[in-house]
């Protein structure tokens, strides 16, 4: 494992950085931008979301899990504040898509048509962000397992004991996660009624979640199931609905608005 990728000085370049980096820009520039300007929205639009989504996802992320970890936040606040792990998806998730939701609003693009082109991009965001967590063995890792693609993270962030090898949870959502990408993006190509694809990235997404978290190392919640699992739920819940109620309507398109020009007249 490679939790730190190199030292200058000081100041520490981890491997987790990095893939977050990445795990922004290349669904925003190689998947959501060639999306929009499929559907006629201005591409450069994406960098205003980019903008927003990670300001609003990496703060919200990084709070869900200071949250998640109050003990460890308490004994070190600034320590788990800057530290080069400890994010959550889901917070990330809901921080980001606010953040994005009020730029639409104030551009006047479509919510239901962003969201559509954004479902692929999250997917792929996803599974890049994931090989961050394989690269810093930051304890996303699965349960002991004496298959034979079992690996040990002795060098991880968090380290697991000398000899152990588990399962490597991080390379199985990265892959199952790149095939959700794909089936989304085929979707999102297409003219679509407003948050169907994104609708579909709910319960795909939620059903990946779900079921690798019978072989990851999260504490028991509720009935059984971790925490990630009743968001899990929760997502697929509300997926399936928007899928339901959005199915049969017309596709929602981009109307760009007047000139100053025209506005005038």
């Amino acid at each position: 494992m490679y939790p730190v990728l190199f030292r200058i000085g000081d100041f520490t370049f981890y491997s987790f950085g990095l893939m977050l980096a990445l795990s922004i820009i290349v669904p925003a520039l190689f998947v959501c931008r060639p999306l929009l300007k499929r559907h006629h929205v201005p591409p450069d639009f994406i960098y205003e979301a980019i903008i927003t989504t990670a300001v609003g996802g990496i703060v919200v992320a990084r709070i869900w899990y200071m949250l998640e970890h109050w003990s460890e936040t308490v004994n070190d606040f600034w320590g788990v504040v800057f530290t080069g792990e400890g994010f959550t998806w889901y917070g990330g998730l809901l921080g980001g898509v606010g953040l994005t939701m009020l730029l639409c609003l104030w551009r006047k693009v479509p919510l239901g048509l962003l969201f559509n082109i954004a479902a692929p991009g999250l997917a792929i965001g996803y599974a890049i962000g994931r090989i961050g967590c394989q690269l810093a063995g930051d304890g996303d890792y699965g349960k002991p397992s004496d298959l034979p693609w079992a690996m040990g993270y002795p060098n991880g962030t968090v380290p697991t004991p000398p000899g152990v090898e588990v399962h490597p949870t991080p390379v199985y959502e990265t892959l199952t996660m790149f095939f959700v990408f794909l089936v989304l993006y085929w979707l999102a190509k297409k003219a679509q009624p407003g948050w169907y694809v994104f609708g579909w990235y709910l319960i795909l997404s939620g059903a990946e979640r779900f079921l690798v978290e019978f072989i990851r190392i999260n504490d028991i919640w509720f009935a059984g199931l971790t925490q990630p699992q009743w968001v899990a739920i929760a997502s697929v819940v509300l997926g399936v609905t928007l899928v339901l109620v959005t199915r049969g309507r017309q596709p929602v398109r981009y109307t760009p608005p007047p000139k100053l020009e025209e506005a005038k007249a």
